[in-house]
């Protein structure tokens, strides 16, 4: 059953978000390659270490981006996550005509407390902006939407590099 707003879509959005729902899984081919950079991620969090984070999260994406033949981003991390009185932005995705790559923006701390955001909940974001990017170079969607489907991909991406005996 797809999410309430897909009826106010238009019948070619529709599709679009039909096909994305289809979509559940994102095979890694070599997975284990990336699987060591998790706890590094894990400890420049604990360290609260701004730029350390970004070079792993920027790792992550173009060794995740290289197995699957998708054209780089650059990973950007923040600070303190922006937000309104309703809401947190965990992490922005912005796309990018070429030569310019496509950017990813996270932030490492929440608003409210300003405190260091779970390592899950990070790397969950992480992934989350990387299938925005997926979606539109791998799958050649021409909108990404927030289906079922796409919350599979991320889950299927996050058991494939931090697999239950490393929780």
């Amino acid at each position: 059953m797809p999410f309430a707003y897909y009826k106010r879509l238009s019948p070619s959005r529709q599709a679009i978000y039909r096909r994305s729902d289809g979509i559940t899984t994102v095979p890694l081919p070599a997975a284990q390659a990336l699987q060591s950079l998790i706890p590094d991620l894990s400890a420049a969090l604990t360290d609260e270490e701004p730029r350390a984070i970004e070079r792993t999260c920027q790792k992550i994406a173009d060794g995740l981006l290289d197995q699957l033949g998708a054209p780089p981003v650059q990973v950007l991390v923040q600070e303190v996550r922006p937000s309104n009185t309703y809401d947190e932005v965990h992490g922005l995705y912005e796309p990018s005509d070429p030569p310019y790559r496509c950017r990813i923006s996270l932030w490492m701390r929440t608003a409210q407390r300003q405190e260091v955001v779970a390592f899950r909940t990070f790397l969950r974001t992480l992934l989350h902006e990387l299938l925005h990017h997926l979606d539109y170079e791998i799958f050649e969607l021409q909108e990404s939407f927030h289906t079922k489907g796409f919350y599979k991909r991320e889950s299927s991406l996050l058991r494939q590099l931090v697999p239950a005996t490393q929780e």
